[in-house]
């Protein structure tokens, strides 16, 4: 793991089971209030091979237009609805960061879906980290550094485990390669869901 960049840190099975069922369940609902969409490549218009929501003041979002953040639904026009109270704990946990995330992005993966390597850099502050949680199925994860073609080393994420990307490692390129489906029972459906925690904006704190 010699490529991992400064500032990265894993958690491996943070959560345990219980936890994880009661914050899926958690997770229902929220989808139920903003339904997954699936966004769109800004050149190419190619649509995400994973499905997303979010919950906070600030959701992000892709299309034609470019990469950013909305404070609504881009299907139903709603505000986005509030980070489940678990989730907001996990933040407080780990992520050493004086205020709370405004963005809980949902992603959700198919056994077929992937993420091409890319890094967080639409906030306005690279300060805070960026917080993620794996849920369901095993996947093989890939982070390298903030140059796109630099080495990269890769790790099995499985359910319950958290990653804190922070200091370099918050603008390191990283992805998804693979889900390993059929590796967890947790979806009933199977699938991986990752959680994704932003801070998006500058907060007092940070200036001071």
């Amino acid at each position: 793991m010699a490529a991992i960049p400064e500032g990265f840190r894993y958690l491996p099975g943070h959560l345990d089971p219980q936890a994880q069922a009661d914050l899926v369940a958690e997770l229902r609902r929220l989808v139920a209030a903003a339904p997954l969409y699936r966004p769109t490549m800004p050149k190419s218009g190619r649509p995400f091979s994973v499905r997303m929501t979010n919950a906070g003041s600030h959701g992000w979002f892709a299309d034609h237009a470019g990469y950013r953040y909305l404070a609504r639904h881009p299907k139903t026009g709603r505000p986005w609805p509030a980070i489940p109270g678990a989730l907001l704990d996990l933040w407080r946990t780990v992520s050493g960061y004086p205020a709370d995330p405004e963005c809980c992005l949902l992603n959700l993966y198919a056994p077929e879906a992937r993420m091409g390597l890319h890094r967080d850099a639409d906030e306005e502050t690279f300060a805070a980290p960026v917080v993620s949680l794996s849920l369901g199925d095993s996947a093989v994860f890939r982070i390298g550094a903030a140059e796109r073609r630099g080495p990269t080393t890769s790790l099995k994420l499985h359910s319950g485990d958290v990653m804190i990307l922070a200091g370099p490692a918050r603008l390191a390129y990283h992805g998804i390669d693979r889900v390993l489906g059929g590796s967890s029972r947790l979806l009933p459906d199977g699938g991986r869901i990752n959680v994704t925690l932003r801070r998006v904006t500058r907060p007092p704190e940070e200036d001071a």
